[in-house]
């Protein structure tokens, strides 16, 4: 899988686990978020990579820091090859 697909799922994953946490359907969070919940899913699936500002729109609906997210995402196995 190459690092921009890896990178793509990965924040997925982590957007899917808070929203779990966080005890929202992906309905609610599309909906606090402003799109719909297909795109969400998308995202959460890894099929679609998201701008920067979504992300930040997310963790904001899911009440977390961006930076919070941002360090679980680097904290995870992704790598960047040089």
């Amino acid at each position: 899988m190459d690092e921009k697909k890896q990178l793509a799922v990965l924040v997925g994953s982590k957007v899917r686990a808070f929203r779990k946490m966080k005890k929202m359907t992906i309905q609610d969070l599309a909906f606090e978020v402003g799109i719909e919940y297909t795109q969400l899913s998308r995202i959460e699936r890894g099929v679609i990579s998201t701008s920067l500002y979504q992300l930040y729109i997310i963790s904001k609906a899911l009440e977390i820091d961006l930076v919070l997210l941002m360090k679980e995402i680097e904290a995870s196995s992704f790598s960047v090859s040089s």
